[in-house]
């Protein structure tokens, strides 16, 4: 599938390992920096990131097989290498997916760390040291009734975000 100026691969650490190659709507200007500001979005960018449909391309990889449904985001390969040993150990034995407990808490994650005057400390020092917590739980408690809590969160959340100004 080739891609576009419309469509991005974005290159992820898999399971075991693995690097997978993730298909994304393209929501940003080419030459922004990490954490973007408002003038690097592209016309469409903020409506899609703030609702979540930069994300539908994604389908491809469950599709695929790379990706489950359920699971921990995928980590870009210079995130998860300087991630805690025990944190990539973990995340390595874990097929990655679309949604879970961590992404769903940090839905908004993108526009916190837009308001901190030290994202990346603040990424680092409290939103990824709770989202590991979360990916644990989940993992050390998966089964149906979580998994449906977790798909009608994110349905809910994506609906709100649709009429949130």
């Amino acid at each position: 599938m080739p891609t576009s100026n419309f469509f991005y691969r974005s290159r992820r650490v898999g399971k075991f390992g693995v690097p997978i190659e993730v298909l994304k709507v393209r929501t940003l200007k080419e030459t922004t920096s990490q954490y973007a500001k408002d003038d690097e979005y592209l016309w469409y960018g903020r409506f899609l990131r703030k609702t979540k449909l930069d994300e539908l391309p994604t389908l491809w990889n469950v599709l695929k097989g790379d990706l489950a449904v359920f699971g921990y985001r995928p980590e870009e390969q210079s995130t998860f290498d300087i991630l805690p040993p025990h944190v990539r150990e973990f995340l390595s034995k874990q097929k990655p997916g679309l949604v879970d407990l961590a992404s769903l808490h940090f839905f908004d994650e993108e526009f916190l760390l837009q308001q901190s005057k030290q994202p990346a400390e603040t990424y680092w020092e409290t939103i990824r040291p709770m989202k590991y917590a979360f990916q644990v739980f989940y993992h050390n408690n998966k089964c149906l009734l979580l998994d449906l809590a977790i798909m009608y969160l994110a349905f809910k959340k994506i609906v709100m975000a649709f009429f949130k100004k």
